[in-house]
C-alpha cells in the first residue's frame, strides 16, 4: 500500500493541473489565444529560471554520475538510428515518416521528469534532473531538426538553422548560465535568489495548466492505427527495455527512475509547432501530444508503483 501511494500522490498533482487548464477552457475562463501566449511566456521566460535554478543550488556531492549522463545520451541517439532505419520500411507517407519517429524517442522529460522525481525521492533529486535535462534537451533540439527535414520535401538539413536553434534555446541557456554560476562558485544575493526560486516554482503548474487548456480530442479516430501502437512503444515497450539494460550497466535507484521519466513521459509538446513549420503532419503530431498525455499519467503512476513494490527504486 505505501507503494501505491507514492505513486498516487507523484501523478495526482499532474491530474489536478492538467484538469484545471482543460475545465477552465471549456468553461470560456480562458481562451486559445491567450493560452498560447502564456504557453510562450512559460517557455521563454520561465523554463530558464527553473533549469538555472535546479542547477545552481545543486549539491556537489549529489552530481549525476557520468554513467547516466552517457548512456542517456548514448541511448537516445541510438534509438533514433534505429527508427530512422526501420520506420520508413513501415510507414509510406515522408510527412508521418518523421512525426512518428519523433513521437516515439522526444518525450516531455522537461515538463514530467524533474517534478515526478522531486515528488518520489524528494528535493535532493532535483540537481540531478536538471543536469541530465540539459543533456537530453540538447540532444532533442538538435536531432529532432535533422529528422524532420529529413522527411520533408526537399530532404535538405539546414546545419546552420540547427545550431542557431540550439544556442537560442531558453533551457538550454538557462543551464548554461547556471552551471556557470555553479562550477565558477558565484554566488546569488538573496534578495534576487528569492524571485528566482518562485519564478521556478511557477514553471510546472503553470505550463501543465496551459497543456490542459490546449488539450484537443477532435479526429482522433482516423490516426487510431497510427497512435496505439506507437504509444504502446513509447510508453510501455521502451521504458521496460531501457529499465533492463540500464540495470544490467550498474544504475540505480534516482538514475534508474530518470531513465524511465526519459522514455515513459508524454510526447514533448514542442514537436506538434516544429511538425507544423517543418513540413510534417502536425494533425497527427497534435494527436500524439494529446493522447500521450492522458495516457501516460496511467502508465507513469503503474511504472511508480511497480518500481517502488520491487524495490528496484
Amino acid at each position: 500500500m505505501e507503494s501505491f501511494f507514492i505513486a498516487l500522490n507523484a501523478v495526482i498533482p499532474f491530474l489536478c493541473y492538467i484538469s484545471f487548464g482543460y475545465v477552465m477552457k471549456i468553461r470560456g475562463a480562458v481562451k486559445e489565444e491567450f493560452l498560447q501566449q502564456l504557453n510562450s511566456m512559460v517557455f521563454h521566460l520561465l523554463y530558464p529560471f527553473m533549469t538555472f535554478y535546479n542547477i545552481y543550488k545543486a549539491d556537489a556531492n549529489s552530481l549525476p554520475r557520468p554513467l547516466l549522463l552517457i548512456f542517456a545520451g548514448a541511448s537516445i541517439l541510438i534509438l533514433e538510428v534505429i527508427l530512422v532505419l526501420t520506420v520508413p520500411r513501415i510507414v509510406k507517407e515522408n510527412p508521418r515518416r518523421g512525426v512518428i519517429i519523433q513521437a516515439i524517442y522526444r518525450s516531455n522529460f522537461i515538463l514530467f521528469g524533474l517534478p515526478l522525481a522531486v515528488s518520489v525521492f524528494g528535493d535532493s533529486a532535483s540537481s540531478v534532473a536538471a543536469m541530465l535535462i540539459t543533456v537530453v534537451v540538447t540532444i532533442y533540439n538538435t536531432t529532432s531538426v535533422v529528422i524532420l527535414e529529413m522527411f520533408n520535401t526537399d530532404g535538405k538539413v539546414n546545419v546552420r538553422a540547427i545550431l542557431g536553434n540550439v544556442v537560442k534555446n531558453p533551457l538550454i541557456q538557462g543551464a548554461v548560465v547556471g552551471l556557470i554560476f555553479f562550477f565558477g562558485g558565484i554566488r546569488v544575493p538573496a534578495s534576487l535568489l528569492k524571485p528566482i526560486a518562485a519564478f521556478a516554482d511557477m514553471t510546472t503548474p503553470l505550463a501543465l495548466f496551459v497543456l490542459g487548456g490546449t488539450l484537443h480530442f477532435s479526429a482522433i479516430h482516423g490516426n487510431l492505427k497510427y497512435l496505439v501502437p506507437t504509444l504502446t512503444i513509447k510508453l510501455v515497450f521502451l521504458p521496460a527495455v531501457i529499465l533492463g539494460i540500464a540495470y544490467m550497466v550498474g544504475l540505480r535507484g534516482l538514475e534508474l527512475f530518470l531513465l524511465v521519466a526519459i522514455y515513459g513521459t508524454p510526447v514533448a509538446a514542442a514537436s506538434y509547432p516544429m511538425a507544423q513549420n517543418m513540413g510534417g503532419d502536425a494533425e497527427l503530431a497534435g494527436e500524439f501530444v494529446v493522447l500521450s498525455t492522458v495516457a501516460a499519467t496511467f502508465t507513469l503512476f503503474l511504472w511508480i508503483f511497480f518500481l517502488k513494490s520491487t524495490g528496484i527504486i
